[in-house]
């Protein structure tokens, strides 16, 4: 009933299933236990196994990696305002926005409620503010019709952390360094992308400067 009701295909109870069937059962249940049930994108289980290897990966390859808090503002006002399918219909496009912006190898999760979370690998701080900024921009200039046919514009705040090449960090300490930052962007008037960078010796006091806040 659940791979049923989440649009897997299930054998017919009288017959015996075959080994493809098996696999699809096996595979539907694995998609289930990693995945948002109402958006699609990985869950917060999915979310930790990937920055667990991730920053393995940094610490054994040096290579550089960002991550990305996202947080819709105003989201509480969306639902006492329009309700709570409203509110489902809006996580389900941003997202669409977040699948649409990212590489393949980048893994968009929903953290919790309405705060989703992208695991940017082998990225810069540069490159992880400009995808930040391409999302946060499309979002705002995307306003998203409900079933009655009105409408409803949501922005989101993004906070970035960034990993320099050969550094290690734990995951809650990633974590919290870009929730930090996204409760500054919110402070500093939300729709907008704040960025730690960290020490990287390859960033000048300048472009620290004019990377640290971004927005409208």
């Amino acid at each position: 009933m659940l791979l049923q009701r989440a649009g897997f295909p299930v054998p017919c109870c009288d017959a015996e299933p075959d080994i493809e069937q098996l696999q699809s059962i096996i595979d539907g249940l694995c998609a289930l236990s990693s995945h948002d049930a109402l958006t699609g994108l990985a869950n917060l289980r999915q979310f930790r196994v990937v920055i667990e290897q991730e920053l393995d990966r940094v610490a054994r390859t040096g290579a550089p990696m960002a991550l990305l808090m996202i947080d819709v503002d105003h989201f509480k006002r969306v639902n006492d305002t329009y309700g709570h399918p409203a509110g489902d219909r809006v996580l389900r496009e941003i997202a669409q926005h977040l699948q649409k912006n990212m590489r393949p190898m980048d893994t968009p999760a929903r953290y919790g409620g309405e705060e989703f979370s992208i695991i940017l690998p082998n990225c810069l701080p540069a490159h992880a503010r400009r995808a930040a900024e391409r999302i946060r921009t499309e979002i705002a200039e995307s306003p998203v019709t409900l079933a009655d046919d009105r409408t409803v514009q949501v922005t989101v705040s993004i906070g970035i952390a960034c990993i320099a090449p050969c550094q290690q960090a734990e995951p809650a300490a990633l974590v919290a360094s870009a929730d930090h930052q996204l409760y500054r962007a919110k402070r500093a008037g939300r729709n907008r992308v704040a960025i730690e960078i960290g020490s990287d010796p390859g960033v000048s006091g300048l472009e620290k400067d004019a990377l640290f806040l971004e927005g409208v």
